[in-house]
């Protein structure tokens, strides 16, 4: 007796929930991650109509916020160890330029001291950032 070969009918559709499950872990995952990247120092910048420097992603942010605090990126120095900090990091790469971000509440003193002490070392290249402008002595 011959047996009856049933055939089953092959179901072609997509189980979308591991897809959702991945998508919904991404999409927490960067939110999270996504306002850490952007962290950096509040500053309120002055105005100005400099000439945009070319690969400012190639420069060395120096900071000074309102209280007259000096960070160089992210991290906080003093004025005495601002030289070695610079140093350091020029010496790592030598062709890294260097922008002095100095909020307009801050003392026009600090920041001719810091652009002083950076010209004393021997850092000729110093640049003053505006808001959405780079000027270049």
């Amino acid at each position: 007796m011959p047996r009856s070969i049933r055939k089953t009918k092959i179901r072609a559709e997509v189980n979308l929930t591991p897809l959702i499950d991945v998508m919904t872990s991404l999409l927490a995952i960067f939110m999270i991650t996504a306002p850490l990247l952007t962290s950096g120092i509040p500053l309120n910048l002055p105005k100005g109509d400099g000439k945009q420097i070319e690969g400012q992603d190639k420069t060395l942010d120096i900071s000074i916020d309102a209280k007259g605090q000096i960070y160089v990126g992210t991290d906080m120095v003093e004025k005495g160890g601002l030289i070695k900090k610079v140093q350091a990091i020029v010496a790592e790469n030598p062709a890294i330029g260097m922008v002095i971000s100095g909020d307009k509440d801050s003392a026009y003193g600090t920041v001719i001291e810091v652009m002083a002490l950076l010209r004393s070392a021997g850092f000729t290249q110093v640049g003053l950032k505006t808001d959405a402008k780079v000027v270049m002595p």
